[in-house]
């Protein structure tokens, strides 16, 4: 019986049959989108990192210094490392959010307004639960208070979108502001505890910290809501990419006039999209609300929305990239508390919008030579 493998077997002794033909084609072109993938945003952090240096060299201190300053301060010592952690917590869910949103070509600024509204709902929820009730059975309530309230904010901009053509951008950008007043102003002046601008505290279903398991967390925000974002990371990559529905949204985001011709619904996708992108973003509320302090606070989502769109950017609306790009900005952020007896903070505000832009410029032109070149080896 023959040993010969069928995907490299020849006809003639010098033609390749087509199953040896289709798997090297499968090959190259797994490559070539590893390379794609993963080339641009290294190259863009080493420019980030040139700019970094010439930034750190003009207040007269050592890159060197100031960058193991910022390691020691972060990832290298537990209570630096949660803080990270919990950052990148809800940058994750702010992430995801966008991109699920870029994914069917349509840009959500307004995870801002739908993470306040989610830890908002989550909130209000727990201030009516009985006290004492465990958390694995409250959760369940929490999630999906968290999700209406994020969904409901994410789906006025899509509704507006596919009935009457309203650019989300810009009903995105006036919901932001609409929302979070109306939620100061039903905290300040109806549910607030007195001298304070957040509610009280919920009395069942907190999530634990990371901290009730390893103690040397100690003092660290890190908490459960860690695991509900990897499995938002989860769902979010087999709902695009195993799924008919996913299917639809990025055929949607690629091509909005083929995918209609094809049969697809435009605007049912696009309501859909930012609705779930909403609740998405309403879930990563839970992160504050239920793990850290335990009640809504005025104010707490402040940047989290924005700094969301920058980490889809970066983790090129990719669920793994979202994650890592989640840990990148969560680093910065913590690390500039880390380096401020050497730096100003503000450098490494700096230095995440230099991140942004080296990413933003980097990348087509990364990907425009890495084309080429296979063109010129093919030749």
């Amino acid at each position: 019986m023959s040993t010969t493998d069928p995907t490299i077997a020849r006809v003639g002794g010098d033609t390749p049959t087509p199953a040896a033909a289709s798997a090297v084609s499968d090959r190259a072109s797994r490559r070539a989108s590893i390379e794609e993938a993963v080339l641009p945003p290294l190259v863009a952090l080493l420019l980030a990192a040139v700019v970094g240096d010439v930034l750190i060299l003009s207040f007269g201190q050592s890159p060197g210094a100031v960058y193991r300053l910022l390691v020691d301060g972060t990832w290298g010592n537990a209570y630096g490392f949660g803080q990270v952690l919990y950052k990148a917590t809800t940058l994750v869910f702010t992430g995801l959010a966008v991109a699920l949103g870029l994914r069917a070509g349509l840009f959500n600024i307004g995870a801002e307004s739908q993470l306040a509204a989610g830890g908002f709902c989550a909130a209000i929820v727990g201030l009516l639960l009985p006290v004492g009730i465990p958390s694995l059975l409250c959760l369940p309530i929490y999630i999906l208070a968290a999700a209406l309230g994020g969904g409901v904010v994410g789906a006025v901009p899509g509704v507006l979108k596919a009935r009457f053509g309203a650019h989300e951008v810009i009903v995105t950008i006036m919901l932001n502001f609409i929302v979070l007043a109306l939620l100061n102003y039903l905290t300040s002046t109806r549910l607030h505890v007195p001298d304070t601008l957040h509610t009280a505290e919920i009395g069942s279903g907190v999530l634990p910290r990371v901290s009730d398991v390893v103690p040397s967390f100690q003092g660290s925000a890190a908490n459960a809501t860690i695991l509900l974002a990897l499995l938002a990371m989860i769902a979010l990559w087999w709902f695009l990419f195993r799924t008919r529905r996913g299917f639809e949204l990025r055929a949607v985001g690629l091509q909005p006039h083929a995918a209609e011709y094809a049969g697809v619904h435009v605007g049912s996708v696009t309501w859909r999209a930012l609705s779930i992108s909403g609740a998405i973003a309403g879930i990563g509320g839970l992160n504050y609300v239920l793990g850290y302090k335990h009640y809504y606070e005025e104010g707490f989502a402040t940047g989290a929305g924005f700094l969301g769109i920058a980490v889809a950017l970066v983790g090129r609306s990719h669920p793994i990239g979202i994650g890592l790009a989640a840990l990148l900005f969560a680093t910065l952020s913590q690390g500039g508390l880390a380096v401020n007896a050497l730096v100003p903070k503000q450098m490494v505000d700096v230095l995440q919008a230099v991140v942004i832009l080296a990413v933003a410029t980097s990348v087509p032109e990364v990907r425009r030579l890495l084309r080429g070149a296979r063109r010129s080896a093919e030749r």
